[in-house]
């Protein structure tokens, strides 16, 4: 009930978390005769204009995975259907957590909805360390705005080639678990309605509660916490 949109092996996982042990297939049955088995709603909206003057940078993280908090930044534009218009959804995540770092929701695709969103980044996390954001070619992340922003903090800029974008493949996965498990489950009525479920599905569902298999079925938080500890014991060993 609190997470309808839970798949059979992710129901185990969270299962197994309150020490009741049961096997995959078997939670599949139930669910499958109960009819409660998630089925997901697939739709698109372009949110990526590529065709401009501004300077394109090249793509820095081919085959490279992040083993550190704050090493790589996914960043992207989604589109929230609203029940008469569209909102637009920027967010940020960190490459090895997954946890949804900046966020910012607006009425149109203006680059301003970008800076939002990684002024929300920059001021939640420290970034004392080297650090690479990687997006698309969209004109809202090579303006010169955004730029300024990454350069005057020393970040790192990767950008996907174009029509190529596996190498933000996490931010499409972040995309679908949001559409999936909070936008498809409800029917905003308007701009406030939608932010105030998205607000509270990403800080209180997505990035606290929601188990992520690719984290060894942990949230994002408690998978940060734990790192962060193992990171200092390693530390304080070696001193």
């Amino acid at each position: 009930l609190e997470f309808p949109s839970y798949g059979y092996r992710r129901v185990t996982a969270a299962l197994a978390r309150e020490d009741m042990i049961v096997n995959h297939k078997k939670v599949y049955r139930i669910m499958k005769s109960e009819n409660i088995l998630c089925k997901i709603r697939r739709s698109f909206r372009k949110t990526t204009n590529s065709n401009h003057n501004f300077v394109k940078y090249p793509n820095l993280i081919k085959r490279i995975i992040p083993l550190g908090i704050n090493e790589i930044w996914h960043a992207d534009i989604t589109y929230i259907r609203l029940r008469a218009s569209f909102a637009y959804l920027a967010a940020l995540i960190d490459g090895l957590s997954r946890k949804v770092v900046g966020y910012a929701l607006g009425r149109t695709l203006c680059a301003e909805l970008t800076v939002q969103a990684l002024l929300d980044a920059l001021s939640n996390r420290n970034i004392s360390g080297e650090l690479t954001h990687h997006s698309d070619q969209g004109i809202q992340y090579c303006s010169q705005e955004y730029i300024n922003i990454l350069q005057k903090n020393n970040i790192k800029i990767s950008m996907s080639e174009r029509a190529n974008p596996y190498d933000n493949a996490k931010m499409e996965s972040f995309f679908r678990t949001l559409k999936v498990e909070e936008v498809y489950m409800f029917e905003y009525d308007n701009f406030e309605e939608a932010l105030e479920g998205l607000t509270n599905f990403i800080e209180k569902v997505y990035n606290s509660k929601r188990l992520h298999s690719s984290l060894g079925y942990m949230p994002p938080e408690e998978f940060e916490y734990k790192f962060n500890n193992k990171k200092s014991t390693r530390q304080l060993v070696l001193t």
